[in-house]
């Protein structure tokens, strides 16, 4: 057994993959919590398809990936804070708007550089592909973030469960919302190296939102998620190791399956304990 846990690890690529993993799953779980409680789980989907452009514009210049794509994704969590302000537009309205837009760039731009095949890491993940400048980079949207959360957590949890208090007390809810779509860009575009485009979402929503059926607590779900998103991570690496499977999508169906487990014990154990109240 223990072999087998430490096999994968005599590998220089397996060692940062997974360093990568943890530090990308702990910044997307902990924003993950708010995202669930405020209800922008299409919103952190948005942002992570309309980072494609920006990410086609850095291959093709040869410019930094991680770059482009936090210029993409600030831009578009901006833009949607922007239209939707003083409710001129319901903020799933100016999601659809944006998201639509941008993507259809960056689908565009693909289809100029006539290969689809460049951009596959993209769109699906490759985390095993990890180099020393990516942990970098990755390390320090980890610290902005998590630093900012840590800095502002009180008042981002006022604002989240009792925004007509928060704006009593001289407490911005706007600043507090834009703040926080600004951290959500950052910490999918570090997702974004592990598990792609197209499954980012997962890795920030669904630890969130089994921790949510574990425990009610707000520092709960904080340990909840995190514990269940880096033990997915885990999971996912080694199982993309033995069975030569892509990494992106082993990550997020390990997510899936903690959620499914989580899900059904949870149902069950109140179901129980209903049935205990009532005889």
């Amino acid at each position: 057994m223990l072999n087998w846990l430490l096999e994968p690890l005599q590998h220089g690529f397996m060692r940062q993959a997974l360093l990568a993993s943890i530090m990308v799953g702990l910044t997307c779980s902990s924003l993950g919590v708010y995202v669930v409680l405020r209800r922008m789980a299409f919103l952190g989907d948005a942002i992570a398809h309309t980072t494609l452009p920006g990410l086609v514009i850095a291959y093709l210049n040869r410019w930094s990936l991680l770059g482009g794509a936090i210029i993409s994704a600030v831009i578009t969590a901006l833009g949607i804070g922007w239209l939707s302000r003083n409710q001129r537009l319901r903020e799933d309205t100016a999601i659809g708007v944006v998201f639509s837009g941008m993507f259809a760039l960056g689908i565009v731009m693909v289809s100029r550089a006539q290969s689809y095949r460049d951009f596959s890491h993209m769109l699906f993940g490759n985390v095993l592909g990890v180099t020393q400048s990516d942990l970098f980079g990755i390390g320090a949207v980890c610290i902005v973030v998590l630093g900012t959360l840590f800095m502002v957590n009180k008042e981002l949890a006022l604002t989240t469960i009792d925004p007509h208090h928060a704006q009593t007390i001289g407490l911005s809810a706007e600043r507090m919302r834009y703040l926080l779509l600004v951290m959500l860009a950052l910490a999918i575009v570090a997702g974004i190296q592990s598990v792609g485009v197209v499954m980012t979402t997962a890795l920030m929503v669904t630890p969130a939102a089994a921790a949510s059926l574990i425990t009610r607590q707000l520092r709960g779900m904080f340990l909840w998620s995190g514990l269940l998103s880096v033990l997915s991570n885990c999971i996912g690496l080694y199982a993309s190791y033995y069975l030569s499977i892509s990494s992106g999508g082993a990550i997020v169906l390990s997510c899936t399956s903690l959620f499914g487990v989580i899900f059904i014990v949870t149902h069950c154990w109140r179901k129980r304990r209903y049935s205990s109240i009532n005889s």
